[in-house]
């Protein structure tokens, strides 16, 4: 049993850690557009893992770079574009939308039928969390949407680039290839545009070093890590934790509101998240048996 719950409390270890550091990333979209505050982000965790990893570079395949580039753009995808949903929308309803990725994850690769029943009652509790008083605002909508294909994609990569990187180094790769290649050239049109204030800020580069260890550095290391030792259906359908702990933190960080409908949606995806658990211990008696 203890061997089962270690990979569940790195992922919602990891989750806490996220949707904290997203909360304060909404308030510092008052300083600096959301594509600098990713770009930050990224490139704080960059050099944390590269301080505490230090990857070897010489001597890699084709095959290394080209798994390293497709985690750099899942992960650009699921920080700068959700940065930019969540300018608009609430972060709950940001990240219920989001969840879509994983939740389609968990369903097309998960091979135990009793699975599939968690996937659904997350799946009600993320339709739940999807309805709101207030209009959205379809392009943050859209955009979330698509930040979730980048989260979905980014579990399908996450255990092929454990498998051709020993330890952290393809994560720490990644990270730089987000940062270097993908997301410096998006910070540095706002500097060409006139908007360099964020740039001459210290207070804005710390945040950003925050950020980095909050949202990037240590949930990254700790889901790289739980996807080595669970099932990506297991992960797919832990992660409906997410919106719920988004709701929560937004609560507690930025004052949003929940409400009887919000709360009911949470507890059916805490049971889906609790029989899950269950479900993979259960497995892996057997397993042993």
């Amino acid at each position: 049993m203890k061997r089962a719950l270690s990979p569940v409390l790195l992922v919602l270890t990891a989750s806490t850690s996220v949707q904290i550091g997203s909360s304060l990333a909404k308030g510092l979209f008052i300083a600096t557009p959301p594509h600098v505050a990713a770009w930050l982000r990224i490139l704080s965790a960059a050099i944390l893992l590269s301080i505490v990893f230090r990857p070897r570079l010489r001597g890699r395949s084709r095959g290394h770079w080209l798994s390293a580039l497709g985690y750099g753009l899942s992960l650009t995808g699921m920080s700068a574009i959700f940065y930019l949903a969540i300018q608009r929308i609430p972060v709950g309803m940001a990240v219920t939308f989001e969840f879509l990725g994983p939740l389609a994850v968990a369903t097309i690769t998960s091979k135990n039928r009793r699975d599939l029943l968690w996937v659904v009652l997350a799946g009600v509790g993320v339709a739940l969390l999807g309805f709101s008083p207030a209009p959205l605002d379809p392009v943050g909508v859209l955009l979330a949407l698509l930040a979730g294909t980048c989260w979905g994609v980014y579990i399908l990569l996450t255990p092929m680039l454990g498998a051709r990187w020993e330890g952290f180094s393809g994560l720490t790769v990644g990270f730089w290839i987000a940062a270097l290649l993908l997301l410096l050239p998006m910070a540095f049109t706002t500097i060409v545009f006139g908007e360099y204030s964020w740039a001459l800020d210290p207070g804005i580069w710390g945040m950003g070093l925050v950020l980095g260890l909050l949202s990037s550095a240590i949930p990254f290391t700790l889901e790289m890590r739980a996807l080595q030792r669970m099932s990506q259906a297991t992960f797919g359908i832990l992660m409906s934790l997410e919106p719920a702990a988004a709701a929560l933190v937004a609560f507690l960080l930025l004052g949003e509101q929940l409400g009887v409908l919000e709360l009911l949606a949470m507890a059916l995806v805490i049971l889906a998240s609790a029989g899950s658990i269950l479900s993979s211990a259960r497995q892996e008696a057997a397993g042993k048996a």
